[in-house]
């Protein structure tokens, strides 16, 4: 990684749409070396993919949480027992096994607050392996670079 990657993984960070000459122009080098080393982020795993960043409100999707999860118990199995239930709540939009107080911290997209009642009672509550839910609404969001 030299100065001119960092400058392509930072533009194609805010806009992966960039055409490569446009690309190119940005950061100071001919098409066919942006080029070169696009493909070759890519290759090696660095750039892992390309995404459209989707208007939540567009989509029904009124209210956000983080929500940790801590389990009754700290096993591995225990862990992919979880983990199989929240792959299919497709209110689940993240998940992550994190240390400190709680094993998941998951990001949970729902319509509205009613919806997510129904999927704290509904999903989570009804998951054998969850012993703790705390729930942080997401007020406002003034930083988001996911």
């Amino acid at each position: 990684m030299d100065r001119y990657d960092e400058r392509i993984l930072r533009e194609l960070k805010l806009n992966g749409r960039l055409s490569n000459v446009e690309l190119a122009d940005r950061i100071g080098l001919s098409p066919s070396a942006t080029l070169r080393r696009v493909q070759e982020l890519e290759r090696s795993g660095v750039i892992k993919g390309y995404r459209a960043v989707l208007d939540p409100n567009k989509l029904g999707i009124g209210f956000v949480a983080y929500v940790t999860i801590g389990l009754l118990s700290h096993s591995k199995k225990a862990q992919l027992e979880f983990e199989e239930h929240v792959k299919e709540a497709k209110e689940v939009t993240e998940c992550h096994n994190v240390t400190g107080a709680s094993e998941y911290l998951l990001r949970v997209e729902t319509a509205d607050l009613i919806s997510y009642k129904h999927f704290h009672s509904d999903v989570l509550g009804e998951i054998p392996q969850v012993n703790t839910i705390t729930t942080l609404v997401v007020m406002e969001t003034p930083k988001d670079e996911r």
